[in-house]
């Protein structure tokens, strides 16, 4: 079987379940061309827990992809999504268009295609993972509830009329009894739906612009893609941020999926038809840094498309992130922004260094440091 990948980065991903406790980050996936089917558009991904696939959407359909890494083939023979997807009962829920649809796990086959009154931009999507689905309608600032209980008979209901703000992914909280929603727009708000009056509360309000996805683990913390600054970024159950994700690889990260039997968070790249894989170590605490030092360190060293440069801030500063070769030359710009007091984890799949020794010189109002790594063959 013959597959080709033009990306920024080649390597093998293995994710095989029931992997715990994963303590790598790594970017794969892109532009991967097999049985003539190209990513093309990718708006959303998820995981299916038994068979240790993730779904993409891909433009007018869906792609599968095992836990293995193995080649992209289409999901069925007339699958389409081109927004959010939900895993749940063995059944594949998919946005197209100003529609639902579900899918048969198995084979494909088509099981539901429900239409939503008054649909305009249908968006986001979460479920219960029994019998309720939500959907967000972007343009027209509602969420819908689908109970699906008789796949034959959904039954639709609008349970908030007009978000004010522009919703954008959504996901079931089992613990509050609510529904947590991301914003589009400046500084967009993240805001909670509780399921017993539906009323629309906000959590917190954020610096980030575009919140385009949105999932959970099963620890308590959230994760949301924003457009800008183009990052992840990890909150805590109380909604304070405990690290944020940079990648080279990441371009307008829509969609977002947690994978909690691997630890795994998958992103969909609209803006270059990716998928980034990270994977988190949730056990490992964030130790404080003391006035002199961030803790800068890169792992794994010698560095891998799996390495990242992790490091930790007391107080939110300008911070410059720069890779030098030996000859002082400067190879890569990793940072160049203002950040949070927060962990941060920068990484370096897809920057296809040369064999050789580098310098990675992180740079801040209040301090800086240096950390060497060597790039075997």
């Amino acid at each position: 079987m013959m597959f080709d990948v033009q990306s920024l980065c080649i390597f093998t991903v293995n994710i095989k379940p029931p992997m715990k406790k994963i303590a790598f980050a790594f970017l794969a996936l892109t532009s991967i061309s097999s049985f003539g089917q190209n990513l093309v558009t990718v708006e959303s991904v998820e995981y299916d827990h038994v068979s240790g696939r993730f779904f993409a959407s891909n433009a007018s359909n869906i792609i599968e992809v095992d836990g293995d890494g193995n080649p992209i083939q289409e999901f069925g023979t007339a699958p389409a999504a081109d927004y959010g997807m939900e895993v749940m009962n063995d059944i594949l829920f998919a946005i197209d268009g100003n529609r639902v649809k579900g899918f048969n796990l198995g084979d494909g086959t088509q099981l539901m295609n429900q239409s939503i009154s008054g649909a305009v931009f249908l968006n986001g999507m979460a479920s219960d993972g029994v019998s309720r689905i939500w959907v967000t309608d972007f343009s027209a600032k509602e969420v819908h509830e689908i109970n699906v209980s008789d796949i034959n008979n959904p039954v639709v209901t609008t349970i908030v009329a007009n978000t004010v703000t522009t919703p954008n992914g959504i996901v079931y909280d089992e613990d509050n009894n609510r529904l947590v929603f991301v914003n589009w727009g400046s500084n967009a708000p993240i805001k909670a739906i509780s399921l017993t009056d539906y009323a629309v509360t906000t959590l917190t309000s954020t610096t980030l612009g575009n919140c385009d996805g949105i999932d959970n683990d099963l620890y308590g913390n959230f994760y949301v893609s924003s457009w800008s600054p183009t990052r992840i970024t990890r909150f805590s159950s109380n909604f304070t941020v405990n690290e944020i994700v940079t990648a080279p690889g990441l371009s307008s990260p829509a969609d977002i999926c947690y994978a909690e039997e691997i630890d795994t968070l998958a992103i969909a790249n609209s803006g270059n038809a990716t998928i980034t894989f990270v994977g988190f170590d949730i056990a490992s605490n964030i130790t404080e840094p003391n006035e002199r030092s961030v803790g800068l360190s890169v792992f794994p060293n010698p560095v891998t498309e799996s390495s990242f440069v992790e490091f930790t801030m007391s107080q939110p500063e300008f911070v410059n992130a720069q890779i030098f070769d030996m000859n002082g030359r400067l190879v890569s710009v990793l940072l160049n922004e203002n950040l949070p007091a927060t962990k941060h984890r920068v990484l370096l799949a897809g920057l296809a260094l040369e064999s050789g020794a580098y310098s990675i010189v992180v740079k801040g109002e209040t301090f800086t440091e240096t950390v060497q790594i060597v790039k075997s063959k």
